[in-house]
């Protein structure tokens, strides 16, 4: 009895090992880009804005043109301390364009030769020490309510953003197939963050699958819808500037039908994950209970979480376009048109091929752990 409590302690630990050595890895693991051209003999700090010259900046309406004259005190990097100018240019575009004032701080990239500074380019405001302290902010809430789940959580969220920095992206970048690479990412991204909810057991190895499944019927789904639709991947965000970039062999369509089934297997795996613990306490209440029951029980569970996961999915890819809604409306655009426009008909493709894996993934996941947890109560 000892030993088996002892074997359940390992398997139950023994992914936060694995992923604490993967997070080691991949700190370490260099992208194969750290020495773009761009910022070669460049340096990068904060700077306190001292003052600023407006004269030159030509208002229009809402549009303001020209360029802002700004005095900077470097609070970083090689020249730090040293007090320098720098143009900050307006374009005319309100997404785009920053304007600074005295007392702000700037994130400035400094061009030198030896010790002379050749240009300082103020980027964006500084936000970083900002956005460090709301991450903090947020570790310490989760692990305040959550405890070692908590802990665990974190975990997954540091495994899940530098597996997507410093293996998906570069491979993308390096002209590896966008299916493969994204599936192959993907799968080994579940993996782990359900193993750190479960451990390596039997209700692992359940979601694990019925969320595999998921995900390989969100990725069919997703290159035939894409195809059928004819949507070419530069509806993307920023995508099309990659083309201009040196990056002209890359093929945006491929890399949008794998951003369908990466985008949609967070709530696959959430899904996934609470069909497989319904499905557990089930089977611990009543021991005896054969398989088919269990799956039973499973889908009952898929059915009602399936109605919310769904309406999850069109709210979050829908968000970020209210205000292209407004403007739709604002024109009295028909709405045949707007579902006709291929921006429009790539985030219908986008919610309703993630749905489907939404809705597949339930019965895949029941019919697993209803299978695999009444097979013995023993770990794998």
């Amino acid at each position: 009895m000892t030993l088996l409590r002892n074997t359940d302690r390992l398997r139950y630990h023994a992914p936060v090992l694995v992923c604490l050595l993967l997070v080691l890895l991949l700190v370490l693991l260099p992208t194969g880009f750290e020495d773009a051209v761009i910022y070669k003999g460049a340096d990068r700090c904060a700077a306190r804005v001292l003052s600023v010259d407006n004269s030159s900046i030509i208002d229009t309406g809402l549009i303001r043109s020209g360029e802002q004259t700004c005095t900077l005190e470097l609070l970083g990097g090689r020249f730090e301390g040293r007090t320098v100018e720098a143009q900050n240019l307006l374009n005319g575009s309100l997404e785009q364009d920053k304007i600074f004032s005295p007392g702000d701080r700037a994130l400035v990239v400094i061009s030198y030769q030896g010790d002379e500074i050749l240009l300082v380019t103020m980027t964006d405001h500084y936000r970083l020490d900002k956005e460090a302290w709301l991450a903090l902010a947020f570790a310490l809430l989760l692990i305040l309510f959550a405890g070692r789940t908590g802990v665990r959580a974190i975990l997954s969220f540091v495994l899940t953003v530098l597996t997507l920095w410093k293996v998906l992206v570069p491979l993308y970048l390096k002209g590896l197939s966008p299916i493969w690479v994204g599936l192959a990412v993907t799968l080994f991204l579940t993996v782990l963050i359900i193993a750190l909810v479960y451990g390596f057991d039997r209700r692992c190895a359940s979601a694990v699958s019925g969320a595999t499944l998921g995900v390989l019927v969100t990725a069919a789904l997703g290159c035939l819808c894409t195809d059928l639709f004819q949507i070419h991947g530069a509806v993307m965000p920023n995508s099309e500037s990659l083309l201009y970039s040196g990056y002209q062999d890359l093929n945006l369509t491929r890399i949008f039908m794998a951003s369908i089934f990466i985008g949609s297997s967070g709530a696959v795996m959430d899904l996934s994950v609470d069909i497989t613990s319904a499905v557990k306490e089930v089977v611990d209440k009543k021991p005896g209970m054969g398989w088919r029951e269990a799956a039973r029980s499973g889908m009952n569970v898929g059915r009602a979480a399936m109605g919310t996961m769904t309406t999850t999915l069109l709210l979050a890819y829908s968000g970020g376009y209210v205000a292209l809604l407004m403007v739709f409306m604002a024109q009295g655009t028909p709405v045949w048109n707007i579902l006709n426009y291929k921006y429009v008909a790539s985030e219908i493709i986008d919610t309703i091929v993630g749905s489907f894996g939404l809705v597949t993934v339930a019965p895949f996941t029941a019919v697993t752990s209803g299978y695999l947890l009444t097979r013995g109560k023993s770990p794998l």
